[in-house]
C-alpha cells in the first residue's frame, strides 16, 4: 500500500487521523480550501504534514480519507476534482448530520433510511472506490484505540473488494478489526451507528467507547 495518504478536511477528525497515521510511518497531506487555516494545521501537527487545497490533496496520494462535515461532503468531492479520484480508494468518514440540535441526545440526519450519504458520493463519483470507514467512532479513538488488548470493530462497506482489502489492512495496522458489511447500500446501516455512538457522550459525557461484533 502507498505510504502517501491525503486527508480532505482539516477539522478535528482530519487532524487526529493525520497525527495518528504519521506515527505509523505514512506521509500525509491535509487538504483545506481556506489558506487562513494553514498555520493552525502546522501547529496541531507539529509541522510534519504537507498542506494543500482539496484538488492538490486528491492528486497527491493513492489513498484518500474524506473527513469533512456531512453537509459539505458532496461539494468537497467536487472541489477535489472527480477526475482526480478516478480509480482511487477514498475512505468515507463522513456522516449525514443535519444542522439542527439533538433531541434528547439523538443527532438528526438529513438522509432517510432509504439512502446513505455514501451512496450520494458514489453516485457523484462513480469511478471512485468509496469505502465507509471511521464513521462510527470519535476522532480520539480512530488510530490505536486502547481497550485493554481487545480490538474494537470498524464496520466498513463499499463496492470494490480490492479497496476494502486495502482498508482492512490499514485498519489492522492501526488497531482495529474490520467487518465488511457488503456493498455501498450497507452504509444505510453503518452511518446511523454514529447516532448510537454519540448518545452516551451527549447524555452522560462518556466518549471513550467503540463497537465490538461478537461472533
Amino acid at each position: 500500500m502507498s505510504k502517501k495518504i491525503g486527508i480532505i478536511g482539516s477539522g478535528m477528525v482530519g487532524i487526529a487521523l493525520a497525527n495518528g497515521l504519521q506515527r505509523h510511518g505514512y506521509q500525509l497531506m491535509i487538504g483545506t480550501n481556506d489558506p487562513s487555516k494553514h498555520e493552525g494545521i502546522r501547529e496541531k501537527t507539529n509541522g510534519e504534514v504537507a498542506i494543500g487545497n482539496f484538488e492538490e490533496t486528491a492528486q497527491y496520494s493513492d489513498l484518500l480519507i474524506l473527513a469533512v462535515k456531512g453537509l459539505n461532503a458532496e461539494e468537497a468531492v467536487r472541489k477535489a476534482g472527480i477526475k482526480n479520484l478516478i480509480g482511487k480508494t477514498v475512505l468515507d468518514a463522513t456522516n449525514p448530520i443535519a444542522d439542527a440540535p439533538p433531541t434528547n441526545g439523538v443527532i438528526p440526519f438529513f438522509t432517510t433510511i432509504h439512502e446513505s450519504l455514501m451512496e450520494r458520493l458514489q453516485a457523484l463519483a462513480p469511478e471512485t472506490h468509496f469505502v465507509k470507514c471511521f464513521s462510527c467512532v470519535g476522532n480520539a479513538l480512530m488510530v490505536d484505540p486502547d481497550f485493554g488488548g481487545d480490538k474494537p470493530t470498524m464496520f466498513i462497506c463499499g463496492n470494490n473488494d480490492e479497496a476494502k482489502k486495502t482498508t482492512t489492512d490499514l485498519l489492522a495496522e492501526i488497531g482495529w478489526e474490520a467487518e465488511d458489511m457488503g456493498k455501498v447500500e450497507a452504509a444505510r446501516a453503518i452511518e446511523p451507528l454514529c447516532i448510537l455512538w454519540c448518545l452516551p457522550g451527549i447524555n452522560r459525557g462518556q466518549w471513550r467507547h467503540a463497537f465490538k461484533l461478537l461472533k
